[in-house]
């Protein structure tokens, strides 16, 4: 692997998967003596975007319908079997 004109390298992909460093993750590179190692940055940004998305799906999840049907009677609709009626 060599560093090309513009200072760039590729990382190999079975790399990056195995590391998560997916598009649009933000990186610092770290200088390790000799060596200069690749690591995530948590950012502000992201953290605030992580926390928005789990604040959507908790809401998601705490939506109560008013359906007026019982389990049994949705359930039956799910197998096209006439729910019984008491």
């Amino acid at each position: 692997m060599r560093i090309n004109k513009k200072g760039q390298v590729t990382i190999p992909a079975h790399l990056r998967k195995a590391s998560g460093l997916l598009p649009d993750v933000e990186v610092e590179l770290v200088l390790d003596g000799d060596s200069v190692r690749i690591v995530k940055r948590a950012t502000e940004k992201r953290q605030g975007k992580a926390k928005a998305r789990a604040a959507e799906i908790v809401r998601r999840l705490e939506w109560s319908g008013d359906v007026a049907m019982t389990t049994d009677a949705i359930m039956s609709l799910t197998r096209d079997i006439q729910p019984e009626t008491s």
